[in-house]
């Protein structure tokens, strides 16, 4: 593996995003089960939460530097391995239909073919298994900073929904996530060109806006939203 680090400090502002990864989990949550493998697992903020729901739990991450954070977080539980890998070469080497979930959170933006990364990651998933994916959305969006993230796109539904079903899944849940997000990020990034986030209004968001979103999600579909989350199964 060519050595990868990731010298951004955005990791450590949005974890600290309690109320907003919770929320993300409320979809992700009842299809989690059994062997679970997170593609860009990062400093572990959505692992740990994946981990209560795993029989067993395997976190690939390509950056060399994050990868001793996730062993020391994880360092007490037998059931959980840290592989310093990236996502196209660890899917190639699984063996077809070995694990039961594949999550990816933020990870499919990076990936330039992300067609034959969804075939890989279909391939290597059980028969019954699913793929979990949360997304940036809505290609005007695209900004200064997520160039700087590493970025090639960012997703309308039907272009993902179409790409998940080409790779031979089946969409159980895709909508768009995270409506009041739309407006700051127009703003912040994409008119005012900033390259990183605001921990203050990243406190206030998660403290005031992610719980109000919730409950009108919950009830009103989205015409559009900051990011786009789906659940697919292998049929």
């Amino acid at each position: 593996m060519s050595e990868v680090t990731y010298e951004g400090d955005d990791l450590e502002v949005l974890a600290q995003m309690p109320k907003y990864y919770s929320w993300i989990m409320e979809t992700f949550a009842p299809y989690v089960s059994g062997h679970v493998v997170e593609y860009g697992a990062g400093a572990g903020t959505v692992s740990e939460r994946l981990a209560p729901l795993a029989r067993e739990l395997t976190l690939v991450e390509p950056s060399a530097n994050l990868v001793p954070l996730l062993r020391a977080r994880f360092a007490g539980d037998a059931r959980t391995e840290v592989i310093p890998e990236g996502l196209e070469a660890h899917s190639a080497g699984i063996a077809p239909e070995t694990v039961d979930t594949v999550v990816m959170v933020n990870v499919l933006e990076h990936i330039e073919d992300d067609e034959a990364a969804l075939k890989a990651l279909v391939r290597m998933t059980k028969r019954g298994g699913h793929l979990l994916i949360f997304v940036p959305a809505l290609q005007f969006l695209l900004s200064r900073l997520d160039r700087n993230l590493g970025h090639f796109r960012r997703y309308h539904k039907p272009d993902l929904v179409e790409k998940v079903l080409g790779a031979g899944a089946e969409v159980r849940v895709c909508h768009y996530f995270d409506l009041p997000g739309v407006l700051p990020w127009l703003i912040l990034n994409k008119f005012m060109g900033s390259t990183s986030f605001n921990p203050a209004l990243i406190g206030l968001n998660d403290r005031v806006v992610v719980p109000a979103s919730r409950l009108l999600e919950k009830v009103v579909p989205l015409p559009f939203g900051k990011n786009l989350i789906l659940v697919a199964r292998k049929p």
